[in-house]
């Protein structure tokens, strides 16, 4: 009986050692090890940059603070992005919505950081690159966007406020997506 105990009890402190080993305990966050630099001469966070996969980035900047939204180039998804430039890296969080979807596939968040850069050259294009991660992670899929010239940013253009918006938005009578309402009906003839 004695034996039978003692073997339960090191069964248990087994599996709970091998359950802490193997995903029972919480791993790091994948960060990026970026150390920041001085902007290049006259640059600014704030315009529209292009990455093949992620469309067109539009970023503006007040202060330190960076906020930016993009719509994928087969407009199934598009999303925004809140952070903090530090030179020039800006480390920032992201929450990506899919078009038309709901429940838990209807989004994904996780962190990211960019880095500004000028390559060498005349009549050169500044660019942005770095990592998309998910979760709690800075590193995941790979970005390099161009910053378009003569284009300025317009945050308003991409994107929704929400759920209220799908289908237009008109089914309490409101117009939520803006735009002109539909004159009322005419009286009918006498």
């Amino acid at each position: 009986m004695v034996k039978r105990r003692v073997f339960a009890g090191l069964f248990a402190a087994a599996a709970l050692s091998v359950a802490a080993g193997c995903g029972g305990g919480s791993s790091a966050p994948k960060l990026a090890t970026v150390t920041p630099a001085d902007m290049p001469e006259g640059a600014d966070w704030t315009g529209v940059y292009f990455d093949a996969l992620y469309g067109y980035f539009h970023l503006v900047q007040e202060g330190k603070t960076v906020s930016g939204k993009w719509e994928r180039p087969h407009k199934d998804k598009w999303g925004e992005l809140h952070g903090e430039a530090t030179g020039n890296v800006l480390k920032f969080t992201w929450t990506e919505y899919t078009v038309g979807a709901v429940g838990p596939a209807a989004q994904r968040d996780g962190k990211g950081y960019f880095v500004y850069s000028r390559p060498a050259g005349e009549n050169v294009d500044d660019e942005i690159g770095g990592e998309i991660g998910r979760g709690q992670d800075e590193l995941g899929e790979k970005l390099k966007g161009v910053k378009q010239r003569l284009k300025m940013p317009d945050l308003g253009s991409i994107g929704g406020t929400g759920a209220t918006d799908i289908g237009g938005g008109d089914w309490d009578g409101e117009k939520k997506e803006g735009g002109t309402p539909e004159p009322p009906a005419p009286p009918p003839p006498p």
